[in-house]
């Protein structure tokens, strides 16, 4: 079958971007997590890890990668080649790991990704970027083509900065004006309403968007019980706080309507990418934005919050 009739056949995919600004907010896990509960609901779900340079995911779960993304890009396989199967039937393609050259692709080499995602043989009905830390242009290419950004933010001061950069980048450079918040590894339901309406505030006052709060996801030892034994909480916990609150967002995940323009194929998804590569990107602004961090430090405004 060739690759439009492969495309024609598939159904529109849900195409996610999990990202934070700052590493160590737990990114990884709650992409990982989050795609194991939607492929324990029956669905059909790929995670590419997207931290081209420094694998993640296959790391996590104790996987033997052979081939990545890298030996794609080089013909030497193509990408249903290195696709590994995860815990509860959830498809991973793996990145890189220690390969400067994979974090600062081309144009070239970013449509020969497209050519890879369109040749697949796995049926998706969702894909979930894990994009890597910061606001490097590739970190701004994956998020600024997914349909859904998702934000995971921590009660810490760095990672609420952090994550209003990213955001102001994203809106006032590529338009993107709708997040999703994720309120990772909190102690109460009122400590991530308390962070995201710190959040919303500075946003009110100096962006052009709109934040959601779609889950607070509770600080639960299993998680790195989970990390230690190479699997994730879903899976191994399936009754931990954790993996509840994994669940609940999953199921708000399908809720997500998925644009008109998806075609069935993952090109709609891949093909901005190279033409955000294309275009020349602004230098994103420092995280110590004085207006930004003045801001943090205030004491947030009363306001409804969309949990």
């Amino acid at each position: 079958m060739s690759d439009n009739e492969k495309a024609k056949v598939r159904g529109p995919v849900k195409v996610i971007a999990v990202t934070g600004g700052k590493g160590g907010v737990g990114k990884s896990s709650v992409a990982l997590n989050t795609a194991a509960a939607l492929s324990e609901m029956g669905k059909k779900v790929m995670l590419f890890d997207a931290d081209l340079g420094l694998a993640n995911i296959d790391v996590m779960l104790g996987l033997r990668v052979d081939k990545n993304l890298g030996h794609v890009l080089r013909g030497e396989c193509d990408l249903n080649d290195i696709v590994k199967e995860g815990p509860l039937g959830l498809r991973i393609i793996p990145a890189s790991s220690g390969l400067k050259e994979m974090a600062e692709l081309s144009v070239d080499e970013l449509a020969g990704i497209i050519h890879a995602f369109s040749s697949l043989e796995d049926d998706i009905d969702v894909l979930i970027i894990d994009t890597a830390a910061g606001i490097s242009d590739m970190v701004l290419s994956f998020a600024r083509a997914a349909q859904d950004v998702v934000m995971i933010v921590c009660n810490e001061t760095t990672s609420v900065a952090d994550a209003y950069a990213l955001m102001k980048v994203l809106a006032n450079d590529y338009e993107v004006d709708h997040f999703r918040i994720v309120a990772n590894q909190v102690h109460s339901l009122e400590e991530g309403k308390s962070m995201f309406r710190k959040l919303v505030s500075v946003t009110d006052r100096f962006l052009d968007v709109t934040l959601e709060l779609v889950s607070c996801i509770p600080a639960d030892p299993n998680m790195r019980n989970a990390i230690r034994r190479r699997s994730c909480v879903i899976d191994l916990y399936p009754a931990s706080p954790a993996s509840r609150a994994f669940r609940a967002l999953a199921h708000r995940v399908l809720s997500w309507p998925v644009p008109e323009h998806a075609d069935g194929s993952l090109e709609f998804f891949m093909e901005p990418l190279v033409q955000s590569k294309s275009e020349e990107i602004k230098a994103p602004p420092k995280v110590g934005d004085l207006k930004a961090n003045s801001a943090l430090d205030q004491k947030p405004k009363d306001q409804e919050d969309n949990a």
